[in-house]
């Protein structure tokens, strides 16, 4: 028996923002696999099975749809946004890498979706518009003075900055404490966009400075973009304002 394995990006969370490919991934596929909410975006379909866990199940997760797909079933495992981009994918990498050999010989695709800092980003103009990173604040799989060295370090370096998982019920304080350290690198009016839910009914964005930006309400459904020195925001009477950065840069200063 030969199965199958498919790790799908679904996107921010409307299905206008599902790609063909990942569309006919999930038409094919007899089992599904992925955290619960997300699971619930994609449409029941006939013959299907669902199999949801919980948010911080990601290694016993990626295991039972790896034995799945050796059993000989075509299984897909659904991520919000891109797999690989704080998800799934490099548990099923890390499963497969620790596994039976098995799994090595299992067809595995990894089929990409729009990540939350794209979708944000096309919602409010260019903030990405030159270098920048991505940094999750969850410190569940990594100690937190190695998230401040990286906060440090992309700041300084001049970089727009994506933050994942700006807070929880888990971690309340994480945030404001990151917002602070930005502020030791980067002046008060730098621009920062808060993108909630994007692509879904109750989608928010808005625009604020780092001075005010601990003082925006954020959740795990929050994106979080941090402008560099250069970014700049354009007021447009009547309409939303852009927030872009220029692709040519000043020289850091070191």
């Amino acid at each position: 028996m030969t199965g199958r394995l498919f790790v799908i990006g679904l996107g921010p969370g409307d299905p206008r923002y599902l790609t063909p490919e990942a569309f006919d991934a999930l038409a094919v596929a007899e089992a599904l696999y992925g955290y619960g909410p997300y699971l619930a975006r994609v449409p029941a379909r006939a013959g299907q099975n669902r199999y949801p866990s919980d948010n911080r199940e990601e290694g016993p997760r990626a295991a039972a749809a790896l034995r799945h797909a050796a059993q000989g079933a075509n299984v897909a495992m659904v991520s919000g946004g891109d797999p690989g981009v704080f998800a799934m994918a490099a548990a099923i990498c890390e499963q497969i890498e620790q596994g039976p050999n098995a799994w090595r010989a299992l067809d595995v695709a990894f089929i990409p979706g729009i990540t939350a800092m794209l979708a944000v980003a096309a919602k409010i103009g260019a903030p990405l518009g030159h270098d920048f990173c991505a940094l999750s604040l969850s410190d569940n799989l990594k100690p937190w003075d190695l998230i401040e060295r990286r906060l440090d370090a992309a700041a300084g370096a001049g970089f727009a900055i994506a933050l994942y998982n700006p807070i929880s019920r888990a971690r309340p304080w994480q945030f404001g404490n990151a917002i602070e350290r930005l502020r030791r690198h980067l002046p008060p009016p730098t621009p920062v966009v808060f993108g909630r839910a994007v692509g879904r009914p109750d989608e928010r964005v808005s625009i604020t400075t780092l001075a005010a930006a601990d003082a925006t309400p954020a959740d795990m459904s929050t994106l979080v973009i941090v402008g560099t020195r250069e970014t700049r925001v354009i007021a447009r009477p009547g309409r939303s304002p852009l927030v872009y950065t220029p692709r040519a840069a000043a020289e850091v200063s070191a």
